[in-house]
């Protein structure tokens, strides 16, 4: 997948649904104006036996009762000021940012308040930790609370109220009227396919007539009640309608799920937040707090786990943590899940516990949806660019304890494996047997990936450094290892690693030891802690971002610019004998293409993650007097080798591919057209080799000349000036790409593709508003430089090369007509995902 970056999208990224706070949660469940909650303050029309007579009850932790002839759903009430946990989550997927899994939960309790019932949600994020009571209602009344639903009871009876549940359920719970509005246009200047114009946003509200409950996933059980519903969105009929939104882009239906569940018992003990740590935080302020104790008190997310003997160095637990598997996943995928999830238990027993992480199969006849049961989901999807895979989890917004961890794996992730597999192998020769080694490399990242994920349900980050310290955790992104033996053949044995990783073996210690009565906890956790950075060990999530060196995706091994000429080689050895041994008998000739793509695109991930090293920083989450160097810049040799290492992947002799397979790679047939999974091209129906090129040149030149990049090249250069600064990285680039001596036939051509991306990005640079002033000065200086030069060589230029230079004066000349404006033709994309995977929402892989 491609992991969504920080800005990409609010939960993540992310293995833990990002824990929305009460105003969050408030803001998500207002109603819309089209979705006004009435509440008439009426008398109950009839006693709770003559209004439930004939429907279906549902009894568990909130009695309800179905109405198969309304569809309405009447929920039974006789617990009133007792809080529970509230959750709401998006059940299916709208894609463009509204995905599947987005969620919001918080503390609610059912009062009554003269005739009505209301629903209202307490303000935890502000406390008061305290035994005086003057102090807590002082807290109280000082911030907002949220009144999410009224209702006027249709039957009382003793303490029992009948209420009329469905309005809250049939409604935009996560409010997305507001994406899908955002998200298309109509009237003049409005794209047909949804793009931005100068037309006014459609508008989406809930069509009360195309929605329903959804009895499916309405259900109950002893801890939790569930409910679900079908929500239609439409809007006036547009010229400008995003037609990707669904097959009618005015009727856009999803399902919302919301849930009442019981919160657990007392006992649980919060463990403090430290950012070394590698695990999800909440937090809230706490007005009680002494003058010498911070405002904001963090605390880690984890489930509850004690040892029957703390004292004891190996203890069994009180109540392990038990994990259980989708019955309905293939017995070879049922058998990995199981295996990979098992690991988790390396990782307790370090920790001091014995059989305290355990993964079933689920018993025959129980619901995945009872909140008692942690499940591993497996997925069945349709139509998905690459699967993609995410573990949430409900959590106490009180104390931060998971109350249930839940991943979901898309069921088509082995395939993605499966094919980088053949493309490595080119398995189907005529009469010989296929080899099984495909099959044994997907069903080795299907336990990892088990494993994965549900240590995102552990309360687990990613940690993306662990790749350089020999595959430490298994919450890094693994990419397969591989290796040329002498033969020419490739080794795919060590693809993915077995076992639990060193760092998650110290994360879990630091994060569900059991200490002894009258430990100092604190002492204990520092003491985990400083062994974890004497063994090396450097926790880096997702916010490493486009700067630390170390921190990267989908990559391997300590050094990366190492890595990258291995990748290269790799790459080069197998598009030179790439041929239709690479597809299944009797599959038609364009289906090479499909296997093509990962091939060509295998050093994909490397290219990202040599880039950072120019302009790079190391940093770690250091804490005051823990040993560790805040931060470090690159060494200027190092940033220099790695941009050397990535001029190599944008050389003609890197891009191009040989002639017998590019005529192996016919139009597409009848049955088979081009999907997401292939790349686009200018050439029409026929394989277009240049846009594939263009396609993988592409992030190389704009992570070059990427404005953040730029502005560190600059700073670092101007706080030591042994560091290579921004312009010689320009003008280097420019050198090795338009003012390189020409090439000729389809070499000269894949060099006229990266000197068009060269241009492309160094103009974006120079009108990108959100660039530093500095920034955007030094890339107009290297644009007036080229230019001129250019001027200088159009008349001595020669067919293509002549044709270039006066395809990139016209650019800069459009540039300099109006750098505000000025949008420059997109360059062609590379077809989506990482190399297994593509990110929805939460923490993602």
């Amino acid at each position: 997948m491609k992991h969504a970056t920080p800005n990409s999208f609010a939960l993540l990224q992310v293995g833990l649904l990002t824990l929305l706070g009460p105003t969050a949660l408030a803001q998500q469940t207002t109603p819309s104006p089209t979705a006004t909650n009435k509440v008439v303050a009426a008398k109950p029309v009839g006693s709770l036996a003559s209004q439930i007579k004939g429907m279906r009850k549902f009894d568990g932790y909130f009695p309800f009762y179905y109405d198969q002839k309304t569809g309405k759903i009447l929920l039974e009430v006789d617990r009133f000021d007792q809080e529970f946990l509230y959750f709401g989550s998006l059940a299916s997927s709208v894609g463009k940012g509204i995905e599947r899994g987005q969620s919001s939960s918080a503390i609610a309790k059912f009062i009554r308040v003269g005739g009505k019932i209301l629903l209202i949600v307490p303000n935890y994020d502000y406390r008061a930790v305290t035994d005086n009571a003057d102090e807590q209602r002082a807290v109280d009344n000082a911030f907002a609370k949220s009144v999410i639903w009224g209702f006027a009871p249709v039957a009382t009876e003793g303490s029992k109220v009948l209420l009329d549940l469905t309005p809250f359920l049939v409604r935009d719970s996560q409010k997305i009227a507001e994406g899908l509005g955002s998200r298309g246009y109509q009237g003049p200047g409005a794209s047909l396919m949804g793009g931005p114009g100068s037309g006014q946003p459609i508008s989406y509200k809930v069509d009360e007539s195309r929605s329903a409950v959804y009895l499916e996933n309405t259900r109950n059980f002893p801890k939790n009640t569930e409910f679900e519903a079908m929500v239609t969105f439409t809007s006036t009929p547009g010229r400008g309608a995003d037609y990707s939104l669904a097959p009618d882009p005015n009727a856009v239906t999803v399902q919302m799920h919301q849930a009442f569940i019981e919160l657990p018992a007392t006992g649980f003990r919060p463990r403090k937040f430290d950012p070394r740590s590698g695990f999800q935080d909440f937090s809230y302020l706490d007005f009680a707090a002494s003058m010498s104790q911070p405002l904001a008190q963090r605390f880690i997310v984890r489930h509850r786990l004690e040892k029957k003997d703390p004292a004891a160095a190996v203890s069994e637990a009180v109540k392990p943590i038990v994990y259980y598997v989708d019955r309905g996943a293939p017995a070879s995928i049922k058998k990995a899940l199981l295996e990979g999830g098992a690991w988790w238990n390396q990782a307790f027993e370090a920790a001091g516990y014995k059989d305290a992480f355990q993964v079933k199969e689920l018993p025959v006849g129980a619901d995945p949806m009872d909140i008692r049961y942690n499940m591993v989901n497996w997925i069945n999807r349709s139509g998905v660019p690459r699967a993609y895979s995410y573990g949430a989890s409900y959590v106490d917004p009180r104390t931060g304890e998971i109350i249930k961890g839940i991943v979901s794996l898309g069921a088509d992730r082995h395939r993605q494996d499966y094919l980088i597999a053949e493309g490595l192998l080119q398995p189907y020769e005529d009469g010989k047997p296929v080899s099984d080694q495909m099959e044994q490399l997907a069903l080795a990242r299907i336990r990892q990936l088990s494993a994965h994920e549900i240590g995102h349900t552990l309360g687990l980050h990613h940690n993306f450094t662990a790749s350089t310290k020999d595959r430490a955790s298994v919450m890094d992104y693994p990419f397969p290892r591989f290796s040329l033996r002498p033969d020419g053949s490739l080794d795919l044995s060590q693809a993915y690693a077995v076992g639990i990783g060193s760092w998650d073996k110290r994360a879990v210690m630091w994060g569900y030891a059991d200490f002894p009565k009258g430990t100092d906890e604190n002492q204990a956790l520092e003491r985990i802690m400083q062994e974890t950075l004497r063994q090396g060990h450097r926790f880096i999530p997702d916010i490493g971002g486009y700067a630390h060196p170390a921190a990267n995706q989908w990559e391997d091994g300590p050094d990366p610019i190492a890595q990258l000429a291995t990748l290269m080689k790799v790459r080069r050895h197998v598009l030179d004998r790439f041929s239709e041994k690479a597809i299944r008998s009797e599959a038609p000739m364009a289906t090479l293409e499909e296997v093509l793509v990962p091939m060509y695109l295998l050093h994909r991930y490397q290219v990202e993650a040599v880039a950072k090293s120019v302009g790079g920083q190391f940093f770690t989450h250091a804490v005051k007097n823990d040993g560790q160097a805040p931060t470090q810049m690159v060494d200027p040799a190092v940033q220099w080798q790695a941009f050397e290492a990535l001029l190599t992947t944008v050389t003609p002799a890197a891009l191009q591919l040989p002639e017998a397979l590019i005529a192996k790679i016919p139009p597409r047939p009848s049955g088979y057209p081009k999907t997401l999974e292939t790349f686009a091209g200018y050439t029409g129906p026929t394989f277009d080799p240049l846009a594939a090129a263009e396609a993988a040149a592409g992030p190389t030149i704009a992570s070059l000349l990427n404005p953040q990049r730029a502005a560190r090249l600059i700073e670092y250069q101007a706080r030591d000036s042994r560091q290579p600064g921004f312009m010689p990285v320009v003008e280097k680039l420019l050198a090795r790409t338009w003012r390189a001596k020409p090439e000729t036939g389809y070499a000269g051509a894949l060099q006229t593709v990266v000197n068009n991306l060269t241009l492309k990005y160094l103009l974006q640079l120079a009108a990108d508003t959100r660039a530093s002033a500095s920034v955007r000065g030094q890339a107009l200086l290297a644009v007036d430089d080229l230019q001129q030069w250019m001027r200088g060589q159009v008349k001595r230029g020669k067919g293509p090369q002549q044709a270039n230079l006066l395809f990139g004066l016209s650019q800069i000349e459009q540039f300099r007509a109006d750098p505000k404006t000025f949008t420059p033709p997109p360059a062609v994309e590379m077809p989506p995902g990482a190399p297994i995977g593509m990110p929805a929402t939460g923490f993602v892989e």
